[in-house]
């Protein structure tokens, strides 16, 4: 996963080399979330492009295809979970982001999803159109109603919001990214991994968070910086 360490040193170095400004571990963690969480939904938009590349028989093929590409960084954040109805709604999780499909937990039947609310009224009056058991149908809006009423479990995937990752294990936590720093004297701090926490998103990101935290700072960072600093910090820790 994209280190905050990395992120962030990378932020402090290029603005201390052009006098840039310093940015503060403060000031670092109230945007490094905003940061992630742009990209992250980014990726759907981008997802768009790449199918439509794909339409166009433009993309490219195997490993270096664009939508394989967006697709396994998108995996990282797929979940399930198993819902019990309550009070004729089913919650939706407070980490859902977007609904990839639901199902009928005991027969793994797959519920259309709705969210327009004029057309589940006139699927409900229809009589050819009407849900069954074997046709379920589900309105997804601040909470989820599946039609028929008397489904009572079912399992909704879905993509939650990004969160973070321990720096020290990697295990998943449901704290947000951030730097935090041990002083050891003498204005001098070395990064602490017991209490940051790295990005949820893959290490290839770390020059787009970088750039992203640049802008929110107000700190007009180039493509050719990042690129140059990050490239940099790779063959040190390869060699």
């Amino acid at each position: 996963m994209a280190s905050v360490n990395e992120v962030y040193s990378a932020l402090k170095n290029i603005a201390n080399k052009d006098q840039r400004g310093f940015i503060t571990p403060k000031v670092f963690n109230t945007f490094a979330p905003v940061a992630q969480n742009k990209i992250f939904n980014d990726l759907f938009s981008d997802m768009t492009k790449a199918q439509t590349m794909r339409a166009r028989n433009v993309d490219a093929k195997t490993h270096l295809s664009y939508v394989k590409r967006l697709e396994e960084d998108l995996a990282f954040f797929a979940k399930e979970a198993a819902i019990a109805q309550s009070n004729g709604v089913f919650e939706k999780p407070d980490d859902l982001s977007r609904i990839i499909g639901i199902k009928i937990t005991s027969t793994s039947i797959p519920i259309d999803t709705i969210y327009d609310e004029s057309k589940i009224d006139y699927i409900l009056r229809s009589d050819l159109s009407a849900p069954s058991t074997a046709h379920p149908v589900a309105m997804v809006a601040d909470n989820i109603e599946v039609f028929p009423t008397d489904i009572s479990n079912i399992k909704v995937r879905y993509y939650k919001y990004p969160e973070g990752r321990s720096p020290s294990t990697g295990a998943r936590t449901a704290l947000t990214p951030r730097y935090n720093a041990v002083s050891l004297g003498a204005s001098n701090e070395v990064f602490d991994p017991t209490t940051s926490v790295d990005f949820e998103l893959p290490d290839h990101y770390v020059p787009n968070l970088v750039l992203e935290i640049g802008m929110m700072v107000g700190i007009n960072l180039r493509d050719q910086d990042v690129y140059a600093y990050t490239s940099g910090e790779a063959k040190q820790q390869n060699q």
